[in-house]
């Protein structure tokens, strides 16, 4: 589909100016289809995947219509999910700078009523809002729509997957028999259909196709790897192309959790986003992942869709994605704006026959590839060190130490092992960063019981990947290379057992006991508590003393000064599908 300069698609100055503000010249395909149908004032129905400019589409034609002298709604977006409706609330205001007197605002659940009523009741011309607060308001009587020009369905395909079609349908039939409807849907299921059957009057169809959706700027790769194995391979990934900024696709909150907790660990800088993250926090969270406040979001598909960061380096599908449409909106986070990108997919067992499917479904070009070996990563890790110097000497940004050069060699020492030695106590500084505490001597059996201290359980293995995370305290566990390659499991338990904490032999000085209601019964570890205490607390691992694991309960001596935080965060949090229950357990209390 041709593309066209904005000034040839007849828009006001006002818009004009606003497109070239922000940088845009030309029109994209769905733009160039769209913007003149949509100021015609004929219905629209789109089919086209994320990031191909959609929203300026439905926007562009939408902000010409709004009569600013009117202090009415007369533009209602509906969006499945309140990231989605705060990205394209920003839209709006980037696109209508320039028209004086427009005023949009995002209405959605989890965000302050108060603000919202101010809003509506100051005049906002343009509503964006998810359907559930939509019905709300217009319930209240604070959201009339008496005056509405256009109704927009962004994402239609997820908000009837996300059950909002009685919603829908709700707020359709109450707006204005004489308005504009323009529809935009990844995938046209038949329930997608009907809608547009009953709600527009002979719409203009405009597709992108399927083989535009495949993010031809994105390198597309997928490795066969047992599940238990997957964090090896993706510390191994991130460490071989020395990434420092992408997303980390998880199909469940509870793997979004626990994947977090165990990159922390190993040294690396993330932060997680999901369902039952508050939109304060998730607020919070996109803006310091946009300013690159830390490396790598681990999310769900929550995050998948409305997220305006245009410059990763990686998308990581840690699982398999339900179908075509949301690998390719996972991939697209990535590749955007003209740049390159990189996906990879990780698939186990009979995953990979769904994957082909969806690769033959959706026209996905990925590819597979072996998995790199260590010595492979120390070879990167080697190359990424010798650019770094390479780029030092080429600029010349670095003060010179002749001086010191001049007398190391007026005693004999050649310049390159003088330039080797640099390098070797470099390298060996970056790798000592990356090394974990190191171990206490261990004590004989008869030591340790004289000690009153439980076996210790040591893992061993090559340096870990990086320093801890700011703010984090660094946790020791490493993952032993299996002698065939990268095959065993058993390198993901050793790990879990690095966190092993000594039973409980009474109450700790400093310490308050806290009784959690899992026991030996739901298979809990001491691993299990300590990563899920330190991951959602965000409190060093050391504030939590002895465990002694039961049947039904397991008591968690905590540092007193926390115990209180500890049970608050901690109170309703799920841990092998069980929601935690923290009760104090008085000093006298015996267990």
């Amino acid at each position: 589909m041709e593309k066209r300069p904005f000034n040839e698609l007849g828009l006001s100055p006002e818009l004009l100016k606003a497109v070239d503000k922000m940088g845009f010249e030309e029109a994209s395909p769905i733009q160039t289809a769209v913007i003149p149908h949509g100021l015609a004032g004929k219905d629209v129905v789109g089919q086209s995947a994320t990031g191909s400019g959609k929203t300026a589409a439905f926007a562009i034609p939408a902000i010409e219509k709004v009569d600013v002298k009117l202090r009415a709604v007369q533009v209602l977006v509906l969006c499945p999910t309140r990231e989605l409706a705060v990205q394209v609330a920003e839209e709006f205001g980037k696109l209508a700078f320039f028209k004086k007197g427009l005023m949009e605002v995002p209405i959605y659940g989890g965000q302050s009523y108060e603000r919202q009523f101010r809003a509506l009741h100051a005049g906002a011309q343009v509503v964006i809002g998810t359907p559930g607060r939509v019905m709300d308001h217009m319930a209240r009587g604070t959201l009339k729509l008496d005056a509405l020009k256009v109704v927009v369905l962004d994402e239609a395909d997820r908000m009837l997957d996300m059950g909002f079609r009685d919603d829908i349908e709700h707020i359709l039939k109450a707006v204005p028999e004489q308005r504009q409807c323009l529809f935009f849907s990844a995938t046209m299921p038949r329930a997608i259909q009907d809608l547009i059957k009953r709600y527009t009057r002979d719409p203009a169809w405009v597709r992108i196709e399927a083989h535009a959706q495949n993010a031809p700027q994105v390198e597309q790769i997928y490795f066969e790897v047992d599940r238990r194995s997957k964090i090896e391979l993706l510390t191994r990934l991130v460490d071989y192309h020395d990434f420092r900024y992408g997303i980390i696709f998880c199909s469940t909150k509870i793997m979004v959790d626990e994947l977090d907790e165990h990159l922390h660990a190993r040294g690396y800088s993330t932060d997680r986003l999901h369902g039952d993250i508050t939109q304060a926090q998730r607020t919070r969270v996109m803006d310091k992942f946009r300013r690159r406040g830390f490396e790598f979001l681990v999310a769900t598909d929550v995050a998948a869709r409305g997220l305006d960061v245009d410059d990763l380096e990686v998308v990581f599908n840690f699982d398999l994605p339900n179908d075509a449409e949301d690998y390719t909106h996972r991939v697209g986070r990535t590749g955007r704006a003209g740049r390159k990108g990189m996906a990879f997919t990780f698939v186990a067992g009979r995953e990979l026959y769904k994957l082909q499917n969806m690769i033959h479904y959706g026209r996905l070009k990925i590819r597979r590839e072996n998995i790199p070996s260590m010595d492979e990563v120390e070879e990167a890790r080697g190359n990424v060190f010798f650019e770094r110097l390479r780029a030092t000497l080429e600029e010349k940004k670095f003060k010179s130490h002749d001086e010191m050069f001049g007398r190391l060699m007026e005693q004999g020492h050649t310049s390159t092992d003088i330039a080797s030695a640099l390098i070797h106590l470099l390298q060996g500084q970056e790798a000592e960063a990356a090394k974990p505490a190191k171990a206490a001597p261990t004590k004989t059996k008869a030591e340790r019981i004289a000690a009153n201290e439980a076996p210790k359980t040591v893992s061993s293995g090559g340096p870990v990947s990086r320093p801890a995370a700011a703010g984090r305290e660094a946790s020791p566990p490493t993952i032993t290379e299996h002698p065939k390659g990268f095959s065993s499991g058993d390198r993901f338990a050793a790990q879990k057992r690095s966190f092993d904490r000594k039973p409980r032999t009474g109450r700790e000085p400093g310490f308050t006991t806290v009784s959690f209601n899992v026991g030996r019964a739901q298979l809990i570890t001491p691993a299990d508590l300590v990563g899920k205490i330190a991951g959602v607390t965000r409190l060093p691992a050391n504030v939590v003393g002895a465990i002694d694991i039961h049947e039904e309960h397991t008591l968690v001596d905590v540092a007193t000064e926390h115990a209180e935080l500890v049970m608050a965060k901690l109170a309703g949090i799920r841990i092998k599908n069980q929601s935690l229950k923290p009760a104090l357990v008085p000093p006298a209390a015996n267990y």
